[in-house]
């Protein structure tokens, strides 16, 4: 048996997933819990020593056989996040992560040195946001200059993971669009905007190498540490949306992903650069050569598992309670912004439910407008799709709100089009799994393209294809129009 492994370092956990392709099975998964540092201010962190322990817990459960079979390893990580490195490759702060709203002020002196937003649009095609990385750089020479005078590696999640098992210092366009100091037209750094943060930055970025290419291959230490193979490939990996995006099939002109996680996000594949920055379409590319315009919220099923929480019930309960309503929660709005907000561009956003009446206040229908409200962002960013000539055919959803029939058919009636499902539960995982493969047999001199692989190994539910209701379509538009109203006439309190 021959295996590759697929690592997905989530913003909760890091999980490991191996897949035999080919007897077309996964044949084994684990994954270790990740904690998080949240303070008032927007703070969100993560230490690199827990990716560290989570990772090593992961292999350390996998069977010396199962290890022994893997033949390549891909890895998908959050995006935006900022590991700084010394140049003995250890940690000088934590992890800042993407749903990080901390960094504000960086963004606002970046972005006036750059001449403005269409400035900064036209040099990393996207604007200057707090999730993003470059602001996090910023941010640690500002607050840390100690930490910051000894930086040598500046490293995305994924690309430090990279790093342990091989030793290389590299990165691929994908999660490297995500940075903002990365031009996806280009794909190039951008000089311009390093040159803002600090004159020696751009002289530490990675050499920038293809989808396709390996990162490197797995180090004699790292193969001790772990229990698997030396020599044995690591592709260029990505970001989890790109990961994501191969995980589901979403690898062609037409589909579109939908992820309900922590963040929510809304991406598709395009031959051609595609984004509209300024109505929250992200110009990314993807990690497969290809372009990735992305809608991303920090709040997804945040909004459901605070209320949930609040009610005392399980994800079932919440979900069967949140059913006995109608469509559009009879009035009852949700602005699910926990976490503050990247699209819209509210980082210091803070939730709320309004619309509430004698007639309509009941848990059932608070219940289902937080649901509601997770796709409601979304439609914001399928709008933004629409409006740059994108013809979507259908959504193919994943993460952990995909597995609630409620929200999915939520999805299929908000955004008006066929929602499927992979068969496979670790869309991110397998993505890298399935990059890791494309990469083994490039090296092995076998020409195959990433769409074929995709049509071959992953499956989708044929049980789960889900219609738009034309009847639900409706009443949600109207509860759409309400969404917005109070976004608009709320929204000026958190900028």
């Amino acid at each position: 048996m021959k295996t590759i492994a697929g690592i997905d370092m989530g913003t909760q956990s890091v999980k490991v997933v191996l897949y035999d392709w080919e007897a077309h099975r996964s044949v084994s998964s684990f994954q270790e819990p990740v904690d998080l540092i949240a303070e008032n201010d927007g703070t969100r962190e993560q230490k690199i020593e827990w990716y560290d322990a989570a990772l090593e817990k992961c292999f350390a459960s996998l069977s010396a056989c199962d290890k022994n079979s893997i033949a390549a390893i891909g890895i998908s990580g959050h995006q935006h996040g900022f590991a700084p490195l010394d140049g003995d490759g250890k940690p000088l702060y934590n992890v800042k992560l993407w749903n990080d709203t901390s960094t504000v002020e960086e963004c606002r002196v970046i972005t006036e040195a750059a001449g403005g937003d269409d400035a900064v649009i036209a040099e990393v095609c996207n604007l200057m946001l707090p999730g993003f990385t470059a602001p996090k750089i910023l941010w640690l020479k500002r607050r840390k200059p100690e930490a910051f005078a000894k930086l040598r590696y500046i490293m995305l999640p994924h690309d430090y993971l990279n790093y342990v098992f091989t030793g290389a210092y590299k990165a691929e366009c994908g999660d490297a669009s995500g940075t903002a100091v990365f031009n996806g037209r280009t794909r190039t750094w951008s000089e311009k905007i390093c040159a803002i943060i600090d004159e020696k930055l751009f002289g530490l970025l990675p050499p920038i190498i293809a989808s396709d290419e390996p990162n490197g291959f797995v180090t004699e230490q790292a193969a001790a540490r772990f229990g698997i193979p030396a020599g044995i490939p690591v592709s260029s990996g990505g970001g989890d949306n790109m990961m994501g995006a191969i995980g589901v099939g979403a690898v062609k002109d037409g589909f579109l992903a939908m992820s309900l996680g922590t963040s929510g996000t809304l991406f598709g594949y395009s031959d051609v650069p595609l984004a509209d920055p300024k109505n929250g379409l992200s110009g990314f590319n993807s990690s497969t050569g290809g372009y990735l315009p992305l809608l991303c919220t920090m709040n997804c099923t945040v909004a459901s598992e605070e209320t949930r929480k609040l009610f005392g019930l399980d994800v079932k309960e919440f979900d069967a309670l949140a059913a006995k309503a109608p469509a559009g929660a009879n009035g009852v709005v949700f602005l699910p912004f926990f976490n503050g907000e990247r699209t819209p561009n509210l980082p210091n956003g803070r939730a709320s439910v309004a619309g509430l009446t004698a007639a309509n206040c009941s848990r059932e229908n608070i219940a289902r407008a937080a649901l509601e409200s997770a796709i409601f962002g979304m439609r914001i960013g399928l709008e933004a799709f629409q409006a740059l000539g994108f013809k979507a055919r259908e959504i193919r959803i994943t993460g952990g709100g995909s597995k609630s029939p409620l929200w999915r058919q939520m999805a299929a009636d908000i955004m008006n089009l066929p929602v499927r499902r992979s068969a496979s539960a670790e869309a991110a995982a397998m993505g890298g799994a399935i990059q890791a493969l494309w990469c083994l047999l490039k090296l092995e001199g076998k020409s195959v393209g990433i769409a074929e692989l995709t049509d071959e190994h992953i499956p989708i539910r044929e049980d789960e294809n889900i219609a738009p209701d034309a009847g639900s379509t409706a009443m949600y538009n109207k509860a759409y129009a309400e969404y917005n109203k109070y976004l608009n006439a709320l929204a000026p309190l958190y900028k």
